[in-house]
């Protein structure tokens, strides 16, 4: 999903107990330590002989930003979205002072641990990866934190995701490689983070990148690089997109 950043660092990375989950917001940089493959690549089924999508969740499969929004309302807070960032869009009602940083970690975690499941799905991706899996393998790569696995897979088998879900922590182009190299054929993978695109066209410079963006408030600030990464935030005409780059026939 999207970063967050304070005023000093420009960048800040966001604990989720046990597990890291970094982010990075658009106009600060900081350098990130590559993780270890995730151990569940392994056992997500990739046909051999197959395409493969690879595609993340939050603000791609579902509504995180409007779920978060409900979440924090009963505490006092509102969503105001003038920026490609999470907690500097939120502020307090009584005042307008933005989001604590230390609260906003906390209610975060609190957030994956009681909500996550009932986030709403994105219009149109239930269909759209419903006519591509027939004829690709299609995998889950989410960086939610780890103590959330169950919540999260509960969240894609009720709304029409029955896709092996890797858990990944901080840049994703280690494991898009490595899920590309369990087949022979092309290759696609979709973010909504430009950081993500960026660190697939390192680590796996093959696969077919695309950018979507699901939640319309956000895509006037979200950063991209459309000569790099094909831009599309409509689930239609993003499956078309990817039908044709995986090289896979009309329905």
């Amino acid at each position: 999903m999207f970063r967050d950043y304070d005023s000093v660092s420009r960048g800040f990375i966001l604990a989720c107990r046990p597990n890291i989950l970094k982010l990075r917001l658009a106009g600060g940089i900081f350098q990130l330590k590559p993780d270890p493959t995730p151990h569940d690549i392994a056992e997500a089924h990739v046909n051999p002989t197959a395409p493969l999508l690879i595609v993340d969740v939050d603000e791609v499969l579902a509504l995180f930003m409007r779920g978060f929004e409900r979440f924090v309302a009963p505490y006092g807070y509102e969503m105001r979205i003038t920026r490609f960032a999470l907690f500097q869009n939120i502020y307090r009602l009584a005042d307008g002072e933005v989001m604590d940083l230390d609260l906003g970690r906390e209610l975060f975690n609190r957030f994956f641990e009681e909500e996550v499941a009932h986030i709403e799905a994105t219009p149109g991706a239930c269909a759209a990866l419903g006519g591509l899996a027939g004829r690709a393998s299609i995998v889950v790569l989410t960086n939610a934190p780890g103590h959330c696995r169950e919540p999260r897979a509960r969240w894609l088998a009720r709304n029409g995701f029955p896709y092996p879900l890797v858990i990944n922590s901080g840049p994703k182009g280690p494991a898009v490689a490595a899920l590309a190299a369990r087949t022979r054929a092309p290759v696609a993978f979709v973010d909504d983070l430009l950081s993500n695109l960026e660190s697939v066209a390192a680590d796996a410079p093959d696969v077919r990148r695309f950018q979507h963006v699901a939640d319309a408030r956000l895509r006037p600030f979200a950063p991209g690089d459309p000569e790099r990464h094909h831009r599309v935030d409509d689930w239609p005409a993003l499956a078309e997109a990817i039908r044709l780059s995986l090289g896979l026939p009309p329905e």
